[in-house]
């Protein structure tokens, strides 16, 4: 039927118009360039929010993966553990026998268990014992609340040795809208604390870049991609990682050539093995914050498995408890020597090694390298390793 009159002339948009493609880690590959250097050459230092690192490796505030032990044993690596101060650290005298039945219970009564676990209220008193044993262990502290509580434990974690604080929701914007409560000022909490403030997570350019103009000393990136988290599909919503990274990293460098302060960026999620560590430097992160994979080591609380801080929610979890295993210490799974050849153990190594073959020198010169498109990287020429799988 031939279309005649108004109708002819009407452009009609559908959403699907716009649809942007979006790239996730297995998505990509890096392209070296001219240029290789020797691994010893390459450095990974870098000044984080105030707090010098050797490795750009985070710990996510897990309570499977963050405990004193931990977050020490890391930061003699060369990292930085951030504790959880809605977790059971900060709920029990002894978490041992919660964290002991969270790892054993049965799947189908991991639900109920981990709601019980988080009943308890919040003791500042626990906080500050946390504080002082994380420093005891050789650590800086850092430490992660959502907005809701930043406003009660803020201060009284600076005042009691903390040195950073990260201030962390599953989607974080410049402006929260709310009819009930005062929504949390970013600006104004920067201001008010004596420590600096860092947050997350985002996957949107523009919201980091308010979030930078509002005093983030770091800002974290990613909704969604970690192995126990249910986000996506629960509520429907993220961006894959190397898109998101990329999109917030081109915010920080708008931000510092205005400003000459350079923000940090975090890649917080989707990483297991050291390639794709490789790829969220390359898509412009100063930082990897890792779970589960840190979750496998022996110092580990969480016993061979995992859960998110959305986990334990008791009207609409977002995660779930995973089973991981315990490999072996968290040094092997940071520097090897690595027992299998998946890149899942020696994750800096790798990055070090990949920095070399790219002619990166630097966490810097590592973000300008160049990142393609390439779907079929993962299975080329891998027939005979496929087969049977």
């Amino acid at each position: 039927m031939q279309t005649t009159g108004a109708a002819a002339r009407r452009h009609f948009r559908s959403k699907v118009d716009s649809i942007r493609p979006t790239y996730g880690f297995d998505d990509v590959s890096l392209a070296p360039g001219t240029e290789t250097v020797e691994p010893d050459d390459v450095s990974l230092e870098q000044d984080f929010a105030g707090i010098p690192l050797r490795i750009p490796v985070l710990a996510a505030a897990m309570d499977a993966v963050v405990d004193a032990r931990s977050a020490g044993v890391l930061a003699g690596l060369g990292g930085l553990a951030f504790l959880n101060l809605e977790g059971v650290q900060a709920r029990y005298d002894d978490p041992a026998p919660v964290l002991e039945r969270i790892a054993s219970a049965p799947d189908d009564e991991v639900r109920a268990v981990l709601a019980a676990a988080y009943a308890p209220p919040v003791r500042e008193e626990l906080i500050a014992r946390r504080i002082a044993e994380i420093h005891a262990a050789g650590s800086k502290v850092a430490v992660a609340a959502t907005p809701g509580v930043a406003r009660r434990f803020g201060a009284f974690c600076a005042e009691h040795g903390a040195d950073l604080f990260l201030v962390q929701s599953q989607v974080s914007s410049a402006r929260h809208l709310a009819s009930k409560y005062e929504p949390l000022s970013l600006a104004e909490f920067s201001r008010f604390m004596p420590i600096p403030v860092a947050v997350g997570n985002t996957t949107h350019a523009q919201a980091a870049f308010a979030l930078m103009e509002q005093g983030a000393a770091a800002v974290f990136v990613g909704v969604g991609p970690g192995a126990a988290c249910t986000t996506r599909e629960v509520l429907g919503i993220g961006v894959p990682q190397v898109t998101a990274v990329s999109d917030v990293a081109a915010a920080r460098d708008a931000f510092f050539a205005e400003t000459g302060r350079w923000i940090p960026i975090v890649a917080d999620g989707g990483m297991k093995k050291g390639g794709d560590i490789a790829k969220a430097i390359a898509a412009g992160a100063d930082a990897v914050m890792l779970g589960s994979p840190l979750a496998r080591a022996e110092e580990a609380p969480g016993r061979g498995t995992s859960w998110g801080m959305a986990a334990p929610s008791p009207v609409l979890p977002r995660g779930t408890r995973i089973r991981v295993g315990t490999i072996g210490p968290m040094e092997r799974i940071l520097f090897g020597p690595s027992h299998v050849t998946d890149g899942t153990e020696n994750l800096v190594g790798a990055l070090r090694q990949s920095m070399a073959a790219l002619g990166a020198r630097s966490i810097r010169e590592m973000q300008g390298v160049e990142i393609v498109y390439a779907p079929a990287v993962a299975t080329e020429g891998k027939s005979w390793q496929l087969r049977g799988r």
